[in-house]
């Protein structure tokens, strides 16, 4: 048995072998057979297109050499509704100044495939702070080689440009300068450009970029630009060099308007100034009142030191009573507009200017109580890293370990953790409306996609967030001892706005309300109707019997 197994053995290896080998075998039969069949066919058949090596004149079948030495894409034919475009790199412009906006903008039209020349007043000593494809040299024969000219100089300046009028004479001129300060002159700086030259046409635009800006690329700061100008041509010509520059051109009339133009680059974040300081306001009185009941009251009754309070403690319980009441003001002015038009019954009519202003602020407001409920998030975070945590700690268990009894209240377990539940919901949705604001993300997004996000979603957190502070407060409300100086605990003053809206909100969404909101959104008007007159069979009109009243 033992022979026949390892003789057994050997010749399965031995068969194993063999297949192995005419495995083998045919495989590099076949191959090559293969091969020559393909090699046979090939003899036949041209190919239309063949993979070449990268290299200089290598060309596809069909097509001239010439033809693949160019780029399949070039910067200057994406968009061949561009009659610049073509001729980008046949174009000079002018630039007259040798400063930091001077060498960023000549630096991004040469990227863009402009010929630039640089008119300064000593070309010897800036030629090295240009690109070397820049040409630098004096203000005259600067003019002379370009027609548009970007004027890159401050506005002191502009009479040193009074000695090349005749050189300057139809020159299309780009104003670029800004002021130091919001409408510190009578006229605009390009309007005081084009009293010291008539004979030229002025531009007002590319004040609103930054020398940064044109640098990094427009991807990296702000795409707009802004123009204005008395004439149509000119200003299109200078729109185009925008556009082929990466830029969005916004066309703002005529060169009247270079001083509101002038006046946005000075402008400091104009519409979060009011939601900024309602913000301030609402942190101040809560801060108060909370200091009141917190710190002022115990010391007065009870002789206690609580003023440790002041730097974490206070802030942290007045934080989110201000991010409460501003996602709550959000919604506000909504509830406010459908009743102005339930009671109007039209849409026609303009709301006031003060129900107005708060519509155009509400992601400001929105924004601003998504930062106070992360600064809020934060602070709980490191609520048990201070020292007076631990010492109340410690006392709190030695005296623990005293009476014997034992610390866990279920009641206060479950409250604990359905609050602090909510309260993570609530800043999620919270931080997906913030990102959905962004405009990068807000033009990725269609409306009702933006508005289920906003409008939907963030209703939900607003009642999510009630939920929020009713758990927290708890029976607190109904406690004697937490009214101190008769003051009622700070959450209950919170929620009289979000409930009165979700209260409204609710009301709205009854079917013989919704129904008529919709219908006055829509056009219809109360003792309103238009009045249809069908022609006779002679062609004749009649207000009589054929008429029909909608």
């Amino acid at each position: 048995m033992i022979r026949s197994t390892r003789s057994g053995r050997a010749d399965d290896e031995a068969r194993l072998k063999v297949g192995a080998f005419y495995f083998l075998f045919l495989h590099l039969f076949g191959r090559s057979r293969r091969a020559r069949e393909l090699k046979t066919k090939s003899a036949h058949f041209q190919p239309r297109f063949v993979v070449c090596p990268p290299g200089p004149r290598r060309a596809l079948y069909g097509m001239p050499g010439g033809d693949m030495a160019k780029p399949l894409l070039d910067h200057q034919n994406t968009d061949s509704n561009l009659s610049l475009a073509p001729a980008a790199g046949s174009r000079t412009i002018g630039i007259l100044g040798s400063g930091d906006f001077a060498r960023s903008l000549s630096m991004r039209l040469v990227c863009s495939g402009f010929k630039v020349v640089v008119g300064s007043r000593n070309p010897k000593r800036n030629t090295s702070l240009f690109p070397s494809a820049v040409e630098v040299t004096c203000q005259a024969d600067a003019i002379k080689k370009a027609d548009i000219i970007f004027v890159a100089i401050f506005r002191e300046h502009y009479t040193t440009l009074c000695d090349l009028n005749n050189e300057l004479s139809g020159k299309v001129l780009v104003d670029v300068s800004n002021n130091a300060e919001i409408n510190h002159h009578k006229e605009s700086n390009a309007e005081y450009l084009a009293s010291l030259l008539p004979t030229c046409i002025v531009v007002k635009g590319f004040n609103v970029i930054s020398a940064w800006t044109l640098q990094s690329g427009s991807r990296d700061g702000n795409k707009q630009v802004f123009i204005c100008s008395d004439n149509q041509e000119a200003k299109q010509a200078v729109a185009e060099i925008a556009h082929a520059l990466g830029f969005i051109p916004v066309d703002m009339g005529a060169l009247f308007s270079a001083r509101e133009i002038e006046n946005i680059p000075l402008r400091l974040l104009p519409a979060w100034k009011i939601p900024v300081f309602l913000a301030l306001g609402l942190f101040l009185c809560f801060y108060t009142y909370n200091f009141i009941r917190q710190v002022l009251h115990p010391y007065i009754r009870e002789k206690k030191n609580k003023f440790y309070k002041i730097p974490v403690e206070i802030v942290n319980t007045t934080l989110p009573c201000v991010a409460y009441v501003m996602l709550s003001l959000v919604y506000l002015p909504g509830v406010l507009a459908a009743i102005f038009q339930l009671y109007h019954c039209t849409k026609y009519r303009r709301f006031p200017d003060w129900l107005d202003q708060w519509l155009q602020h509400r992601k400001q407001i929105g924004l601003l109580s998504f930062f106070c409920a992360a600064l809020h998030a934060v602070y709980s975070l490191c609520l048990p890293m201070r020292r007076s945590h631990r010492y109340l700690l410690l006392n709190e268990a030695v005296k623990q370990v005293e009476r014997r009894t034992d610390a866990w209240v279920e009641e206060e377990v479950w409250r604990m953790e359905i609050y602090i539940s909510f309260g993570i919901m609530a800043l999620g949705l919270l931080s997906l409306l913030a990102i959905t604001s962004l405009p990068s993300i807000s033009n990725s997004l269609n409306w009702r996609e933006f508005s289920f996000i906003q409008s939907t979603l963030g209703f939900v957190a607003l009642v999510i967030s009630t939920f929020h502070t009713l758990t927290y407060g708890w029976t607190r409300a109904f406690d004697e001892n937490q009214y101190k100086f008769y003051l009622p605990p700070t959450f209950t003053l919170t929620l009289l706005v979000p409930c009165t809206i979700i209260l409204a909100k609710l009301f709205f969404n009854f079917p013989c309300m919704s129904q008529r909101l919709q219908r006055i959104r829509g056009g219809w008007e109360r003792n309103r109707y238009v009045k249809f007159t069908l022609p006779r069979a002679s062609g004749e009109f009649s207000s009589g019997e054929s008429s029909s009243i909608v």
